[in-house]
């Protein structure tokens, strides 16, 4: 069930103005102080990548507040087929700082605060378009996991309100490194939900970033933000750790890969063991049905939903559709069934290819056993249906008719 699971965490993995300052610096009376607050990672799958939040001080007014791009309606009575369908809507909210601050005090987890060093002008400005966004009729967005979420919604303020006359420093420092790649940094010890997310991820994720797009993480616009400038001057002027990480977490257990080899084991024992054959129907049924399942599952992923993450992924050629149908019909007698087997051997052999190359990057550790039994199941699948009789159609006839033709 753990595999499932991982499987079924992964769809909730994946649930304007703008005006450039051309005035100058001019002095600050505005007793307004922002800055962007950094969240650590935490235990759960949800807040492994951590979180972004914008933080106002407004000291005239006794105001301190952030602005969280990261809520949504977990009392939609959609809630479940939205997200799954990539159609699940966050929103912008404003809360008070304690209150903020205290889900992450109680979680352990580090904050890091930047200060922002900005005119009065600019900084009235932020807030402007903060207060822009938060209202009902802009404040909703389609949440998507790589390409829009809470860290590139803050991201996006900084061009959109300081103009063309800002940039970002490098958050990767010239580093090559795909979407997929630096996920699974963050989930390595979570290895499941690695497994499962890795399993419905198409082949977009594996492109390699820009440092723009690093910014789907809430650590890379913090990165990027320490040497950003507007007008060659820095925009942050102080960097403070508000808390420190508490999180103490262990290397854990890989059960996906000790599951995929215990499976591994089982099918050569029932395909070499007398004692075992009456295992044999069994784990190739199982196997067949759950790769079947999985294909299915990846399909409407890719075409069936909106999530952009899901597009392309060629995990399809080793978890065929095709294999829920052939789970049931296995044990019998057919010249189809030599054919499929000999195709599915053909796309095992291309899926490792498409790993090799690069195009997609599958979580092969894990699979290797599973590809391996399904090697086992199909040469089976063949062997026995070897000799099965070939439909009349495409038997040659041995005497062709006579041409009475004159």
């Amino acid at each position: 069930m753990r595999f499932f699971f991982s499987v079924v965490l992964t769809l909730f993995f994946f649930t304007s103005f703008a005006q450039g300052d051309s005035l100058g610096p001019v002095a600050d009376n505005s007793h307004l102080r922002i800055s962007i607050l950094t969240c650590g990672s935490g235990n759960e799958l949800y807040s492994s990548f951590g979180h972004t939040g914008v933080r106002v001080i407004d000291s005239s007014k006794g105001r301190d507040e952030v602005y969280n791009y990261g809520t949504f309606d977990f009392g939609d009575p959609d809630f479940y087929s939205k997200f799954m369908l990539g159609k699940l809507l966050y929103y912008l909210d404003k809360s008070s700082y304690p209150d903020f601050i205290n889900v992450y005090i109680a979680e352990k987890r580090a904050v890091d605060e930047q200060v922002l060093d900005l005119t009065e002008v600019q900084k009235r400005t932020m807030l402007s378009y903060l207060d822009s966004n938060l209202r009902p009729e802009n404040r909703a967005y389609r949440y998507d996991f790589f390409f829009d979420n809470c860290a590139t919604r803050v991201r996006d303020i900084f061009p959109k309100v300081l103009g063309e006359e800002f940039y970002f420093g490098s958050a990767l420092n010239g580093k090559k490194i795909s979407y997929r790649g630096i996920m699974n940094q963050y989930l390595v010890n979570k290895h499941w939900e690695r497994f499962g997310i890795n399993l419905l991820l198409g082949s977009v994720t594996d492109s390699i970033m820009t440092d723009d797009g690093s910014m789907y993480l809430p650590d890379f616009v913090h990165q990027s933000l320490i040497h950003a400038k507007y007008r060659g001057k820095h925009v942050v002027s102080a960097d403070n750790v508000l808390m420190k990480s508490g999180i103490t977490e262990a290397r854990r257990f890989n059960g996906p890969l000790w599951m995929m080899i215990g499976l591994l084991i089982l099918t050569v024992l029932a395909f070499h063991i007398p004692a075992f054959r009456y295992l044999k129907p069994v784990i190739r049924f199982v196997i067949l049905l759950v790769t079947g399942l999985l294909g299915c599952l990846m399909l409407f992923m890719w075409l069936g939903t909106n999530h952009q993450a899901c597009t392309g992924n060629y995990n399809i050629l080793w978890a065929i559709p095709l294999n829920l149908v052939v789970a049931f019909l296995a044990g019998k007698k057919k010249f189809w069934l030599r054919i499929y087997a000999l195709a599915a051997i053909s796309l095992l052999i291309v899926a490792l290819i498409v790993h090799v190359i690069g195009f997609q990057r599958m979580p092969l550790i894990e699979l290797s056993p599973l590809m391996l039994a399904l090697m086992y199941i199909y040469i089976d699948l063949y062997k026995q249906n070897i000799d099965a009789p070939v439909p009349a159609a495409l038997t040659p006839t041995a005497n062709p008719p006579a041409d009475d033709t004159l």
